[in-house]
């Protein structure tokens, strides 16, 4: 069984006076101007603990979302919202209404960010060819605090 919430995470891997190097390592791998993709089933999943460890050390998080339509955006934001512990609020439904006028949508693809301290979401049109998600951890620890990623949209599709 995967358990990806956050309190879960603290209980199955210890606090931050764990030897932080290789999920650091892992994540900082990911974080380079080349995307990695997890090739397999044990890759995505070691991936999966080191953005949960990496987000329940920081005090908050900024999340950017690169993705080829709006829904598809939505989609992975709320999946990692509900991974990373920011519960039912946070359905793509909501999304929608906090990001947009009413009725307005945009086409083709899109970056969406949300800052999960304000819970403020903000969508536009994006002209990149990345697609992906990127997380900006805001921690004191500075070995900590920086931006990882591109890390796949489904990573924490159920």
């Amino acid at each position: 069984m995967v358990t990806w919430a956050v309190g879960n995470f603290s209980e199955q891997f210890g606090s931050f006076a764990m030897d932080a190097s290789p999920q650091l390592a892992l994540l900082k791998d990911y974080s380079r101007l080349e995307i990695r993709i997890p090739q397999n089933e044990e890759e995505r999943e070691n991936l999966r603990q080191a953005i949960v460890w990496i987000c329940g050390q920081s005090e908050a998080e900024n999340f950017g979302i690169c993705a080829d339509d709006q829904a598809s955006a939505e989609n992975a934001l709320g999946q990692y919202l509900r991974a990373l512990g920011y519960g039912e609020a946070h359905r793509k439904a909501d999304l929608c209404e906090i990001a947009m006028e009413p009725g307005k949508a945009i086409e083709g693809p899109v970056y969406l960010k949300c800052n999960s301290q304000s819970l403020r979401f903000y969508l536009d049109s994006y002209d990149g060819n990345y697609r992906g998600v990127l997380i900006s951890c805001q921690t004191e620890e500075d070995t900590l605090a920086g931006t990882y990623g591109y890390f796949p949209l489904d990573l924490f599709a159920i």
